[in-house]
């Protein structure tokens, strides 16, 4: 980035890290940060009309009712754990980047059809254009879940590395949308109101970070205590947030002890891929973290079929969902459902498109 600063003749007066941070450079900060944003979406983005690389391997199409993707350095034994999960053989080596192009497998967990994605090894300056850390990161963002694989006797200069490079392609780990509304409008200045006390930001530099854009007139709400980073995050508009997984393996080279402390570190789960050690604790906090929600049908006069659920994602789970998962015209007939399950005070409960459903519900469709 700082070479593109140099050639685009922006004057950076001196670095971010070395600012002291406090009322009177914030503003100053909030710029720069704004500028960083700018100039990393446009080298993220390539140019139109240079028609590159094909990206052999790296878009697979999307199966299944969730996809998790696999994303870690060289060589921390992602294939490993992906053909042990799936039965999926991706390619396996003692030697750094054995995987060269994305690696589907599917799984089938509580009767739920979930893609996994073996991605090539991540290196560092990836959000930079280095490697095919580009089309990897692009797989990445399309993921429900992303498993972050990190050796155990390597953990955290790796994990704060892969982290860095995804921040820097928009991918949010394990956070909220940040509470801010946000609305262009054609006149009327910048309107900003703050509904809390800000540590960070005041109406001055909320101006200069959106006048960085080109924004001069727009509605601006904080609703929580939001940062500089918040702002632009919500102004780009092109940030994902994705829950994650730290799976650390290779634990059957550490003690006990040491594996204790693991265990208390958040959003982390000690594995072994080779020996298959701790998957099932893996897989369900991977489930618990997806939030699906099962829905059981059931036709007219049979029993439920517990078999094979209809399964919707956490968001989007009333009767009308459930309809348009099955087929489009469904919703045209409907008349109204019988659902029994959580999500009503009485089995069976008659009740409309708009109905709420819960995991585990049985569901009867009535046509017209």
């Amino acid at each position: 980035v700082a070479t593109k600063l140099a050639n685009n003749n922006i004057y950076l007066p001196f670095p971010m890290a070395r600012t002291q941070r406090n009322k009177a450079t914030a503003h100053h900060l909030g710029l720069l940060k704004a500028r960083l944003a700018k100039l990393r979406r446009e080298l993220i983005t390539p140019k139109g009309g240079s028609g590159g690389g094909t990206g052999e391997g790296f878009d697979v199409a999307k199966t299944g009712d969730a996809r998790i993707g696999f994303v870690g350095f060289p060589s921390v034994g992602k294939s490993t754990l992906l053909s042990n999960l799936a039965g999926v053989y991706s390619e396996v080596a003692a030697y750094e980047f054995t995987t060269l192009t994305t690696v589907p497998g599917v799984i089938r967990y509580k009767g739920a059809k979930i893609q996994l994605l073996d991605l090539p090894g991540i290196i560092e300056g990836a959000k930079d254009g280095k490697g095919r850390g580009r089309q990897v990161i692009a797989v990445a963002r399309t993921c429900n879940l992303i498993l972050i694989v990190l050796d155990v006797l390597k953990p955290l200069g790796h994990k704060k590395l892969i982290e860095h490079e995804l921040e820097g392609f928009g991918i949010r780990l394990n956070k909220q949308p940040p509470n801010i509304g946000f609305k262009k409008k054609d006149k009327g200045g910048i309107n900003f109101t703050a509904t809390c006390a800000q540590s960070e930001l005041d109406a001055e530099t909320v101006k200069s970070i959106l006048a960085e854009y080109k924004i001069h007139n727009a509605d601006i709400t904080l609703r929580s205590d939001s940062t500089a980073d918040d702002l632009i995050d919500v102004v780009e508009g092109n940030r994902v947030y994705i829950p994650c997984i730290y799976v650390l393996n290779k634990i059957d080279q550490i003690s006990i002890e040491e594996l204790d402390i693991i265990y208390k570190v958040p959003h982390c789960v000690p594995i072994s891929a080779h020996h298959r050690w701790n998957f099932d604790d893996l897989l369900e906090r991977m489930w618990d973290y997806l939030k699906l929600v099962r829905i059981y049908t059931k036709p007219k006069g049979q029993l439920p079929d517990y078999t094979s659920p209809v399964v919707l994602p956490d968001q989007r789970t009333s009767v009308e969902d459930f309809c348009l998962k099955i087929h489009k015209n469904l919703i045209k007939e409907f008349k109204y459902a019988l659902v029994w399950g959580s999500s009503v005070k009485h089995n069976p409960q008659k009740v409309g498109k708009d109905h709420v459903l819960e995991d585990e519900d049985v569901i009867q469709l009535v046509k017209k």
